[in-house]
């Protein structure tokens, strides 16, 4: 094993080795230099010093009043600078990052001319509020603020840089103000970037010196710090001068060493942050874990006790009973109607209890419509009116529309019940009674026995359970659902689908569910919604859009083949070229689209003879299994891609594989005409 790793590991070129080696011995010997000349003996005696004791205790109350004052001034300031664009966004980064590429003593002569008696604001705060700066504590304190704030700003800017804007949506979605939204869902999510940040800055005011000389001055018990005491025992006491350095240096390397996992960038930074931020990009690392079952299907992660991989939820146990909706204790009923504008333009009607299935291809604008019910995006204005209420003009968390994610963005700070209550608690629900409400929703989507875990210890079908459990629970006028099942293996998705079922069928609104999946448009919806390029390309029953899709996309998505193409007098005669020869007839020369199921195709290995009217030879590009039959996609030179179904045995009959040469043939009355 040793052997192997040492063969892999890559040997640095001595080009670049020799120069880093030196690099590291330069910024060493300094340190080397400190211990060396460290007198151990005394250093008791040099640290216990009143002189010493009095500016260390100065240095304390400075720094953490400076950390005050940065935690005050600067989360506010490193939020604006990462959730919001403004003109001359640019020249307030850069006058954040100032005082770190300024020398400290023109940073204290600055001071002098804006804070100082005779400065810019000097005055002002002299006569009105009786305040002098200079040659004062709070001088002292200013002095450090203004060096130190930048590393507090730097690195919380870099952690919300990392931070999904989606968790914050969600929770105004579920009726939280934006600034609770912040104390409960953005602080605690940046929380190890803020400490981070928070103990550079503290470290950083404990060590000012040049800022604080110059403004402040330097007198004993005043303004007299740490490093102005090792200035002065410098010239009296060069012993004394290296054991409080001695003590510095080993309170900056324990801030260091503490924040290792922080500042050398070991791990990835989900987010981007400005370019100056290279020391707090690495402090947004654990800004927030992604979500329990993204990307999985329903495994369980270590140490859990869910469902094993690859069985469904409740396997393996009684099945925990599902309660269905009562509507008894919903909101009064809230229909739908809504005028959208911009990329999107559609009028949108609809009655308590529907819901619609929005599919479109990428692009279409699916997710547009429903970040303008939301009052989330410029791209798009919806004119929304909820039963008697019009909610245009209200912020998302006054207007009573709940949004699911696709991977549901639960918070992962917060437990499946607190995730749950959360809208409650938004809307001035009493925690007793937010998290009995939670805990009943829980109970009717079979994961109330999982209250108390974490998102990272849920499965994916579970954090989506949970994440419907909170839409529901805060009780909205509206609900979107944008691809909930789409992270989800197949048995997991029939056993979410199923209870989503049930619950929608009592739900007092009306429910958007974006999918590409053609079951959960037919199983869930009352209508589906085709867009194409933000327009309304078709809005009917499932029944009517799968009989007569007005798109090849949604054609394709269900299954079948569709070619668009123009009317002619025995057919249609493609857009990208070839004909095809249908029974039906349409007006000559109008748009229309060719519908033709799989299992109408028929494969031959040789030119077929007898009636098919439409017969084009091809390869064999794929074979893919569907349920207990196969799918054959079949490129031709002379037609668009074609998918055949046949049966396993037919295959093996006809020696069907990949790159094989094959005829396929479709009877006329097997093709149906859409008019578009």
């Amino acid at each position: 094993m040793s052997r192997s790793r040492s063969r892999t590991r890559r040997r640095p070129p001595a080009a670049l080795a020799l120069p880093a080696l030196l690099a590291i011995a330069f910024l060493l010997m300094p340190l080397l230099g400190i211990l060396a000349r460290t007198s151990w003996g005394d250093i008791g005696t040099h640290l216990t010093g009143p002189d010493v004791t009095e500016a260390l205790r100065l240095s304390l109350v400075v720094s953490f009043w400076a950390l005050g004052l940065s935690l005050l001034l600067g989360v506010p300031l490193a939020w604006l600078l990462a959730r919001v664009d403004f003109p001359g966004k640019a020249l307030v980064r850069s006058l954040v990052l100032l005082p770190m590429v300024l020398p400290p003593t023109v940073g204290g002569v600055a001071l002098l001319l804006g804070f100082g008696r005779r400065g810019l604001l000097g005055p002002w705060l002299e006569g009105t509020f009786g305040i002098t700066l200079p040659f004062h504590t709070s001088g002292a304190v200013v002095a450090a603020t203004f060096v130190a704030m930048p590393f507090l700003v730097i690195s919380l800017e870099g952690a919300l840089g990392g931070l999904r804007p989606r968790y914050e949506e969600t929770a105004a979605s579920l009726g939280a103000s934006p600034f609770r939204v912040f104390l409960t869902v953005t602080l605690p999510m940046v929380a190890p970037g803020l400490a981070a940040g928070a103990a550079l800055t503290w470290a950083r005011a404990l060590g000012e010196f040049g800022a604080t000389i110059t403004f402040a001055g330097n007198l004993p018990g005043t303004t007299q710090t740490l490093p102005l005491q090792v200035y002065l025992l410098l010239q009296d006491s060069p012993e004394a001068a290296t054991s409080v350095s001695l003590l510095l240096l080993a309170i900056a390397m324990a801030v260091l060493v503490a924040l290792r996992g922080r500042w050398t960038g070991s791990a990835s930074v989900r987010g981007g942050s400005p370019a100056t931020a290279v020391l707090a990009d690495t402090t947004a690392l654990d800004s927030g874990p992604e979500q329990a079952g993204s990307t999985d299907s329903d495994s369980v992660r270590p140490g859990e006790t869910g469902s094993p991989q690859g069985k469904p939820e409740g396997a393996g146990r009684a099945p925990h009973p599902v309660e269905p909706f009562n509507p008894a204790e919903s909101t009064p009923s809230w229909p739908l109607h809504a005028e959208v504008t911009g990329f999107n333009e559609l009028t949108l009607e609809a009655n308590p209890g529907t819901t619609i299935a929005v599919v479109g291809e990428n692009g279409a604008g699916k997710t547009t419509l429903l970040r303008a019910l939301l009052g989330l995006t410029p791209r798009a204005h919806a004119e929304l009116r909820l039963g008697d209420l019009d909610v245009t003009a209200l912020p998302p968390h006054k207007r009573g529309v709940a949004w699911v994610p696709q991977d549901g963005a639960l918070f992962p700070h917060l437990t499946a019940l607190a995730n749950t209550a959360y809208g409650l608690r938004a809307q001035g629900v009493t925690r007793g009674e937010a998290r009995a409400a939670a805990q009943r929703w829980l109970d009717r989507l079979g994961v109330g026995h999982l209250a108390h875990r974490k998102p990272a210890q849920l499965s994916g079908g579970q954090a989506q359970r949970v994440a419907l459990a909170r839409a529901l629970a805060a009780r909205p006028r509206l609900l979107l659902l944008d691809e909930p099942l789409a992270a989800l293996d197949q048995t997991t998705r029939a056993h979410v689908r199923h209870t989503l079922r049930t619950h929608l069928a009592g739900f007092a609104g009306v429910c958007l569910l974006v999918t590409h999946d053609p079951v959960e448009a037919v199983s869930l919806a009352d209508r589906v919604l085709v867009l194409d390029a933000g327009r309304t390309l078709q809005d009917a029953p499932p029944t009517e859009v799968a009989r007569n899709p007005r798109s090849p996309w949604v054609a394709r998505m269900l299954g079948r083949n569709a070619w668009a193409g123009e009317a002619s007098g025995d057919g249609l005669v493609l857009t990208g070229g070839g004909r095809i020869v249908a029974a039906e007839q349409l007006r000559e020369g109008s748009r229309a689209l060719a519908i033709i199921a799989p299992e109408s195709v028929s494969v031959h290995r040789k030119r077929p003879d007898g009636s098919p009217r439409n017969v084009w030879p091809g390869t064999v590009r794929e074979i893919t299994a569907s349920g207990s039959r196969l799918r054959v996609l079949i490129g031709s030179a002379e037609s668009p891609d074609l998918v055949a179904e046949v049966t396993p045995q037919a295959a093996a009959e006809l020696d069907l594989v990949e790159g094989a040469a094959v005829w396929s043939s479709v009877k006329a009355t097997e093709v149906t005409l859409v008019s578009l």
